[in-house]
């Protein structure tokens, strides 16, 4: 018998035919099942003669024949022998890599080493594969390497199913197989079993079978023993007496059946079961418990709850939605009914608090001419103090939360139009007071140069003039906590619309000065006034607000004259600082604004009759025009030095650029109509600036302000500059320096989204952000789990990856005469692989002024390969606690956890 080899490396067997017609026919048959019929009857057409019989020996070798030998037709009768039926009914591959032997007593091929068989939707690869074809079955298995070693697991795939077992057996007539120690995978699941039975396409027996989301299914450290299991793949696994084994112990945890979802889809609805807890005050509780609802590719739902013995409760639904190249965003609403303590005791008490956030962003591709966005982070001020559910202690110490909803457009006119839409918010949560704007419209056409020709050009004092026109318009809401979106707050808005028409032009002098001029045209459209008037009643002075339409109209011009001067100082080209250049941009500004007291009246203070003056609009959206005039005439002077040094690679022949200050400010004005007494001529000087250090990793900020005027013992100021006051020519009242410095040995440090979102800091010098509904995420932000594990060198501690980030600040105050440090503290936040597996980290500070530790946190993390255990710990202060969690990382077991922690004390 003799094989030919394909293009395709598969291989199809020609054979030397025999003297017994009957045999002939047989074995026609048989190869024509195999898929060898197309050679064969090419080979009957050629009618060549054939070969001679290749030698028998214990191991055939396979041979390639040019010609295959046609046998003589005209001698059989085909219609005296009815064929027998083939169980093969399409074309079959295979091949392998030492031989194809096949038995013709027994009617079996033997493939051996790296052996493949194709047939229909059935891909088997194994080291043996032996196909029976009395018994319509075919049979895989490993074969020993040179070193007695069983290599070449089976792998055996029927569409969408794989298996990777020690050996298989297979019936292609009835379906069924037996499968010997395999090994599967279904989403996070790796399944291994003793013996499966195959019971058809869909529907497999399991005895002996062990579940784990393990990487290592051979040696996990953790998995689910069983004995009988019904598992149907894509769609479920349901078992009997279910026990979890860790690190091959069993465990008393153990349930009478189990039911495993087994979905292809990216995510399944599903119960989220809930964690016990303990507290002081509220009693026991179960926590975070709830559904989590797969409503659809695009967007699903997650409701979480939590309930103590007390009565206090919680409630929180959390949503996530996203349509690819069209935006993105998701909604957290959280609300918790919070009691302390028993109805009776004196530390009884009971509150609601609520937080809303959302967070949507529109993809820029979808539409340029248009967008829209929110970040919006509100609700009861003492949310983030009181919450059982937040562990942010950089969200507890921050006293805003802002939110912004906006929408833009832009109209491809001539000349060019858009507009937006701005819902704001912003909330002190020390005084709980609320500023909204709900709506704030703006909209603007670009500028028009009336004065250009045809050319385009525009140069000059004439053809540089332009125009445009601008609309604001609010809706302003202040309010509190208490009165936030009910009648009180609505009657109390303030609607208001301002119009502006800017004229500008900007033109060159002796042609190194820049100048420039314009005028402002504005008009302030209300509909809230103010009649203030002394009430002989009530003997105060009162305001009535008057509801109607009103206006006024203002307007002012302003000039300005800049430069920018170049200075380098050369030291040498052999010099290692070859040139130091700085640059100074001085400006100076005028600016005049009319009295416009025509907006005015009069009005009685007390029951004497004493006068004095107000406007109608005082308290307004917009506010009130000035009452007299500002004449001013403002100086500035900014600075920038950067050196040019040889680098220190010799290679390189052009020097590199060094920043050595970024900026170096001087501002101030002079006020010509000042009266010297509620108003003096000279403003402070500010000065400010900055600069990077150390590769940019150290920003460096400084700033001061100098008054040019002396103060009295009260510290009130005096029209009298304090050179003449038997001081120095500037009194500093005030000075601050802060230094932020971060740096790492591996690489950029991922920044805390979600704290910066709750309103924290976006570094971690306040702690990280728990989210103690879900813990299985690391608490480490920049860390990230990664399937191919980092080698571990013999020298571990040579390579420990670490990051640090520190900040400092001190402030100097002086405003009378008081020259103390006010602020003087440092804060430092380190995080540190320990060993490969062991992460650690702490956030601490220290307050020179009140001598005393700011915020500490300690944290801790094993890398328990499925599993995650985490430990941190706030030990000083009113947000004191800690928190313990070990738990499976899986999303899919993400129940199997314990969460254990302590209470603070806020």
């Amino acid at each position: 018998m003799t094989c030919q080899k394909t293009s395709h490396n598969y291989t199809k067997i020609a054979f030397k035919p025999l003297h017994t017609n009957l045999f002939n026919i047989v074995l026609l048959s048989f190869f024509l099942s195999l898929g060898c019929g197309n050679l064969y009857s090419q080979e009957i057409k050629n009618k060549k003669k054939p070969l001679p019989a290749a030698k028998q020996t214990d191991k055939p070798k396979i041979t390639v024949a040019d010609k295959a030998p046609a046998p003589i037709l005209d001698t059989i009768k085909l219609d005296t022998v009815k064929p027998k039926k083939n169980f093969l009914d399409a074309v079959t591959k295979y091949k392998a890599k030492d031989y194809a032997k096949y038995d013709k007593k027994l009617r079996t091929l033997t493939l051996y080493n790296e052996a493949e068989l194709y047939y229909k939707d059935v891909e088997l690869k194994s080291g043996i594969i032996v196909l029976n074809l009395e018994k319509d079955e075919v049979y895989a298995g490993r074969i020993r390497d040179s070193a007695g070693v069983l290599t070449q697991y089976p792998n055996f795939k029927q569409g969408a199913s794989e298996v990777q077992p020690d050996s298989i057996r297979f019936n292609f007539k009835t379906k069924k197989a037996l499968i010997y120690n395999s090994r599967t995978e279904q989403g996070e699941f790796k399944i291994k079993a003793a013996v499966t039975k195959k019971e058809n396409d869909s529907v497999y027996f399991l005895k002996g079978a062990r579940f784990t989301t393990s990487k290592d299914i051979d040696n996990p450290e953790y998995y689910f023993q069983t004995n009988k299991v019904k598992f149907i793949p894509g769609k479920k696994v349901i078992t009997g007496l279910t026990n979890m084994v860790i690190a091959d112990v069993p465990t008393p945890l153990a349930l009478p059946f189990a039911y495993f979802p087994m979905s292809q889809e990216k995510s399944v609805s599903g119960i989220i079961i809930p964690s016990y807890n303990d507290s002081n005050t509220r009693g026991f509780s179960l926590q975070n418990g709830g559904y989590y609802f797969a409503l659809s590719d695009n967007y699903d739902l997650t409701v979480l709850t939590d309930y103590y013995t007390n009565g206090s409760y919680a409630m929180r639904f959390e949503s996530a939605y996203a349509t690819r190249y069209k935006y993105r965003g998701n909604i957290n609403i959280r609300y918790e009914n919070l009691i302390n303590s028993e109805r009776g005791y004196p530390d009884y008490s009971k509150e609601k608090i609520y937080n809303i956030q959302w967070s949507h962003s529109k993809d820029t591709k979808s539409n340029p001419n248009s967008s829209f966005s929110a970040s919006v982070n509100m609700g009861s001020s003492k949310y983030f103090k009181r919450s059982i559910n937040q562990a942010n202690v950089g969200s507890n110490l921050n006293n805003t939360l802002n939110s912004s909803i906006s929408y833009n457009k832009t109209f491809n006119t001539i000349p060019q139009a858009r507009f937006s839409l701005t819902a704001t918010h912003s909330q002190n949560t020390q005084t709980e007071q609320i500023q909204m704007t709900l709506p704030a419209l703006q909209a603007s056409v670009d500028r028009v140069y009336p004065f250009v020709g045809k050319d385009g050009v525009k140069k000059g004092f004439i053809k540089n003039i332009n125009l445009q026109y601008n609309l604001s318009g609010k809706n302003n809401f202040n309010t509190t906590d208490s009165l936030f979106f009910k009648p009180q707050m609505f009657k109390d808005a303030q609607i208001g619309m301002q119009h502006s028409i800017p004229i500008s032009t900007n033109f060159k002098i002796f042609k190194y000065f820049s100048a420039g001029a314009s005028t402002n045209y504005q008009e302030t459209w209300v509909t809230k006034t103010v009649d203030r008037n002394y009430d002989t009643n009530q003997s105060k002075v009162v305001d009535k607000t008057v509801n109607g339409f009103d206006a006024y109209r203002t307007y002012n011009f302003s000039t300005n004259l800049g430069t920018t001067i170049y200075g380098t100082f050369n030291f040498g080209d052999d010099k290692r600082i070859q040139s130091i250049r700085h640059v100074m941009r001085p400006t100076i500004t005028y600016s005049y604004t009319p009295s416009f007291d025509q907006y005015y009246n009069n009005y009685t203070v007390d029951a004497s009759g004493r006068i004095s003056t107000y406007s109608r609009f005082d308290g307004g959206i917009f506010g009130a025009p000035g009452k007299s005039n500002s004449n001013i005439v403002s100086f500035a002077l900014s600075n920038t030095i950067e050196a040019k040094v040889r680098d220190r690679d010799s290679t390189k022949t052009e020097p590199k650029k060094i920043m050595l200050l970024n900026n170096l400010n001087f501002s101030t004005s002079y006020n010509f109509d000042a009266d010297g007494k509620e108003t003096l001529a000279w403003q402070p000087i500010l000065v400010s600036g900055g600069t990077q250090l150390f590769d940019n990793k150290m920003n460096v900020n400084f700033g001061a302000t100098l008054d040019p005027y002396a103060i009295d013992n009260g510290g009130t100021r005096l029209n009298t500059y304090n050179i003449d006051n038997g001081g120095s020519l500037f009194r500093m009242t005030s000075a601050n320096v802060t230094l932020n410095y971060s740096f790492s040995n591996k690489g950029g440090k991922e920044e805390n989204k979600q704290s910066e979102r709750n309103g924290g800091r976006k570094d971690d010098l306040f702690g990280t952000n728990t989210d103690l509904n879900d813990s299985r995420n690391s608490q480490f932000a920049n860390e990230k789990d990664n399937d191919k594990d980092d080698p571990i060198t013999e020298f571990f501690n040579s390579k420990i990856p670490w990051d640090m980030t520190l900040a400092y600040s001190l402030t100097y105050s002086n405003t009378k005469r008081d020259n103390t440090i006010s602020g003087n503290s440092i804060m430092i936040s380190a995080n540190m692989d320990i060993t490969p597996k062991w992460k650690g980290g702490v956030s601490t500070g220290y307050d020179f002024v009140q001598k005393g530790v700011t915020f500490t946190q300690f944290r801790f993390e094993r890398d328990l390969l499925s599993w995650r255990m985490a430990f941190n710990w706030t030990p000083l202060g009113l947000n004191s606690n800690w928190n313990f969690f070990i738990g499976i990382k899986s999303g899919m077991l993400s129940d199997i956890k314990w969460n254990k922690r302590s209470t603070s004390n806020r």
